[in-house]
């Protein structure tokens, strides 16, 4: 596509092809993200007396913390699956990625569905649970980078943070789904009954969603950056080599910026539901509808940030984000502590009013981030390092402050902490990437060739 053509589809409405674009990768990251989520609430609920019961028997608040890790430990292999994942696409396309990751990710949700517990198998089924967690971890890694590049490179100049909200409020929407299937369960089976067949339903379920999900993936084409890549035969021949060579400052940005969203988010999404029943003493019901409404204004606020980053640019759009996160990190422990559902679940909606906005523009901002031969490669290692330093023992890291003090607006300052991190990264991608074209990297090396000669 030349940059006329690119240019003229600025006035025009969504087109066939792009709203498929956008359902695909809506759809396909709903349903990685509910694997994803369907873990870390069992992991708040149950895997600590099913699968790694020595501990328990020892050391109750042991086996808590290992069930947190055991979700931690899926992050330290999504740089992996990122590695692989880009050269496929950056190599192949961004289509293939996106079919193989969610065939991964829904197989191995679907088989910790179906695995003995520690009281059949012994040792074996905590083992098997952790390389089917590993699993998730490498498809995880893929999957982001696919269903964000598919969106935002489909995507008229000035809608790029728009089309790429779709695959960012697939992770709100994939805790509402599995936010909903736990309160369900919870609503109608007896305690006896979740613990010995119920946790599994929503596990056995991914199998329908797969279905789902692959069908319309299929019907979804290649996006037509690296579609035009692929006809001047531009592609690289060792993405990463180049990526660490001589884009490593803004892969390095990358997870700095992702770092506190993701551990804010994994809080919401697991670490609050299971604080207060175990805590605070409040029904296991009462947290899962404080989940729910936080999964609402988590959907909201990320709609709202991808929106409005179009409008006053993406970086002032994260910003705002983490000050909210950074100003709110601490009180909203106070509101929790109450273990009043009103308070506790208007602690977390506020929470989402930053989460929001540090979320909804992250595709768009990737993107516009690095060049296209190795633009996949980027934005997929970049987003699985932030994974690792902020989300992967978020919940573990949280648990064992809240052990060691008994103090729970401790956590507000460690994720305080990270948020101003967050906020300095952020604030350091040039301002000016925003609009780049996309197709060819000739606006990006206008824009060195301008700083090099401000400099001088």
């Amino acid at each position: 596509m030349s940059q006329q053509a690119y240019l003229s589809k600025e006035g025009h409405e969504l087109t066939r092809e792009e709203k498929k674009v956008l359902a695909g990768t809506l759809v396909g990251t709903t349903i990685e993200w509910y694997d994803f989520f369907i873990y870390a609430q069992a992991a708040g609920f149950v895997l600590a007396v099913l699968y790694f019961e020595p501990l328990g028997q020892e050391n109750a608040a042991l086996a808590q913390l290992v069930a947190w890790a055991s979700i931690g430990i899926s992050f330290l292999f999504r740089p992996l699956g990122a590695i692989f994942a880009g050269y496929l696409g950056d190599k192949f396309g961004r289509k293939l990625v996106l079919v193989i990751t969610l065939m991964g990710m829904g197989g191995a949700t679907v088989l910790i569905g179906l695995l003995p517990t520690y009281a059949a198998w012994g040792m074996a089924a905590p083992i098997l649970l952790i390389v089917l967690r590993i699993l998730q971890g490498l498809s995880a890694g893929g999957e982001w980078g696919g269903a964000a590049l598919l969106s935002v490179e489909h995507a008229p100049r000035h809608k790029r943070g728009l089309f790429g909200m779709y695959p960012q409020i697939g992770v709100p929407l994939g805790m509402l789904l599995a936010t909903v299937f736990m309160f369900g369960l919870n609503a109608t089976l007896t305690e006896d009954q979740f613990l010995e067949w119920g946790w599994r339903v929503p596990f056995l379920f991914s199998f329908v969603l797969i279905v789902v999900g692959y069908l319309i993936r299929l019907k979804v084409e290649e996006s037509p950056v690296f579609t035009e890549m692929k006809d001047r035969k531009k592609e690289s021949s060792a993405p990463l080599k180049e990526l660490v060579t001589t884009h490593k400052k803004y892969t390095f940005l990358a997870a700095l910026i992702f770092a506190a969203n993701n551990a804010a988010g994994y809080l919401v999404i697991a670490f609050f539901a299971s604080y207060g029943a175990s805590a605070l003493g409040m029904s296991r019901t009462e947290t899962l509808i404080a989940s729910l409404i936080g999964g609402v204004g988590w959907f909201i606020f990320t709609m709202l940030g991808g929106w409005i980053s179009d409008r006053i640019g993406r970086v002032r759009t994260f910003q705002i984000g983490y000050g909210i996160i950074i100003i709110w990190a601490v009180p909203m422990w106070f509101l929790l502590d109450t273990a009043s559902l009103p308070l506790f679940a208007l602690a977390i909606f506020i929470l989402t009013i930053g989460l929001g906005p540090s979320y909804g523009p992250q595709s768009a901002l990737y993107a516009e981030m690095f060049p296209v031969s190795i633009r996949f490669s980027g934005v997929s290692i970049g987003y699985a390092l932030g994974s690792i330093i902020g989300g992967a023992f978020a919940a573990t890291i949280a648990q064992a402050i809240l052990d060691a003090t008994g103090k729970s607006w401790l956590i507000g300052v460690y994720i305080g902490g990270l948020a101003v991190v967050s906020f300095i990264a952020v604030s350091l991608v040039p301002k000016n990437l925003q609009g780049i074209n996309l197709h060819d990297d000739s606006d990006r090396e206008a824009l060195e060739v301008g700083s090099v000669l401000n400099r001088k």
